[in-house]
């Protein structure tokens, strides 16, 4: 069995709640990554996608400068433990529809998951493992 711990992903990006738009667009920019996961204190809250500051909110006409992470946050957080089994991992991700899940131990953020890793360890050969493996290119 190949657990979720395996090829998560540690080097993680949170923002508190109460951050903008803009400054989760400048971090997600600097860092190379499309998503952050929004926190409060140590709990997780929510992720927000660079596609979430687009479409809820900049396509909604909300400041960027000044809305916060939580009028865009996706809150319905589904989590997995890095011992889960990478399989079920996907399966969850089906279910809910989502493409990125936090890795939580003892209640504590220990990493992400996402889509593309599970391609690259599921499925090598595939579309998505090439794209996922790849260097971003922005």
């Amino acid at each position: 069995m190949t657990t979720v711990g395996e090829f998560m992903t540690t080097r993680l990006v949170t923002m508190d709640g109460s951050d903008t738009l803009t400054a989760a667009a400048q971090e997600m920019r600097d860092s190379a990554i499309g998503d952050v996961v929004v926190t409060d204190g140590d709990n997780v809250v929510g992720i927000v996608t660079d596609r979430d500051i687009t479409v809820r909110g900049v396509a909604a006409n909300m400041d960027p400068n000044t809305t916060q992470l939580n009028a865009i946050t996706s809150k319905d957080v589904v989590t997995v433990s890095q011992y889960d089994d990478a399989v079920a991992a996907a399966d969850l991700m089906r279910t809910y529809a989502v493409r990125r899940l936090p890795v939580i131990d003892d209640g504590r953020l220990v990493g992400l998951v996402s889509m593309g890793d599970l391609a690259v360890e599921r499925e090598p050969q595939s579309v998505l493992a090439d794209i996922s493996a790849d260097d971003p290119n922005n």
